[in-house]
């Protein structure tokens, strides 16, 4: 069985709508395919440039171009990000509820920091994995999807306590916007998106009539399709925003695997791509999430067993995966089930592109493993 048909038969096996997939090398393409459907519904076939919204994979481009901004002097991990951001200036911890359902918050211990941000200990949260940020929401006011307010939420913990996933990234993006002095998606496109030709990568207001679209599982078997857009809204979402396709990530994790260039281009430094590649954050775990609405994401733990870390942008496993990558691997995903690793010591890099709701559905993670496992055959 060759490697698209092993692929092809695992996307079967999981009872995908769609995807599409690549593997990577510092120069060039290992294996790319596609297969099943961008629309379930109409049965627009899934192509290898199929435009897909990459959601929490956004992160990582975000978190290259603030590290842009630390090589040029313009931002610093350890200062206060409070001096840029006013809005995290004065940050107020959640200590519980009253009992007629007040919020009861306290001054923070010390300030929040982007190296805070980029690793995802700076005490925020998402309302849709912690119940305590939800509960907040409802006891204030349910902000609107895709606006500033949707962000804008007190500490679960002191910074640099815990791990917890978070906003923290859409915050990032704003500090980036702060001192470039222009919109993220201009950023991006002038900085990142440009040099790397990743020509297919933006947020949209609106999705392209031919993206993906995202599908949920029906009870009977088959799908239907939700409308779904995580580019829209008052600011680009530096921590879900991103449309893109499989060839253009992968140029992306291609120069990650190359320290920072790719064709002559470089976009950031290798002490930079080692800094974000290195654990951040001691003994603490990451990597493990809950869920408090599992319609929207299912609890996840990225690597059962490892107690994995966080670089500045990256969850890093510490042990080898038996099949699959090293130790010292980079990875992540998005909440619509497409998934990317970085393994800098075996020099190999992969994404899959798929578009269902939940997150965390078992048929994509099997269909990412079978992935994985090809580029080490």
């Amino acid at each position: 069985m060759t490697s698209d048909q092993t692929l092809a038969h695992a996307i079967e096996l999981a009872g995908l709508p769609g995807a599409s997939a690549m593997i990577v090398d510092k120069d060039g393409t290992r294996f790319s395919g596609a297969w099943g459907f961008a629309d379930a519904a109409t049965q627009d076939p899934m192509e290898l440039g199929t435009v897909c919204q990459i959601a929490s994979m956004t992160k990582a481009v975000v978190s290259v171009a603030a590290m842009q901004l630390v090589d040029q002097g313009k931002l610093t991990l350890d200062e206060p990000i409070g001096r840029i951001l006013p809005d995290l200036a004065n940050p107020q911890v959640l200590i519980g509820f009253a009992d007629d359902g007040t919020p009861q918050l306290r001054a923070a211990a010390r300030p929040i920091t982007l190296r805070h941000l980029l690793t995802h200990t700076a005490g925020l949260g998402y309302f849709f994995i912690h119940p305590q940020v939800l509960q907040y929401f409802a006891a204030t006011a349910m902000p609107a999807p895709g606006s500033k307010a949707s962000i804008m939420m007190p500490l679960m913990f002191d910074p640099g306590e815990k791990w917890e996933y978070s906003v923290a990234t859409d915050w990032v993006g704003l500090a980036v916007e702060a001192v470039a002095g222009c919109d993220l998606q201009t950023y991006l496109q002038q900085n990142i998106f440009a040099p790397l030709g990743m020509m297919h990568t933006a947020f949209h207001a609106e999705l392209p009539v031919d993206a993906a679209k995202v599908h949920i599982r029906l009870p009977e078997g088959g799908f239907k399709t939700a409308p779904m857009n995580l580019g829209g809204g008052e600011f680009h979402s530096g921590g879900g925003g991103l449309s893109s396709t499989a060839p253009d990530y992968a140029r992306f994790l291609r120069m990650i695997l190359r320290g920072g260039e790719l064709d002559g281009q470089r976009v950031l430094s290798k002490q930079s791509i080692a800094e974000m590649g290195r654990n951040q954050i001691g003994d603490l775990r990451a990597g493990e999430m809950g869920t408090a609405m599992p319609d929207l994401a299912a609890a996840y733990d990225a690597i059962p067993g490892q107690h994995t870390g966080w670089g500045l942008g990256f969850l890093i496993n510490p042990e080898p995966i038996e099949g699959r990558r090293s130790a010292g691997s980079l990875h992540w995903a998005g909440i619509f089930n497409s998934y990317y690793w970085i393994d800098p010591a075996a020099g190999v890099a992969g994404v899959l592109m798929c578009q269902i709701s939940p997150f965390g559905d078992r048929g994509a993670l099997d269909a990412f493993a079978a992935l994985e496992r090809l580029a080490y055959v």
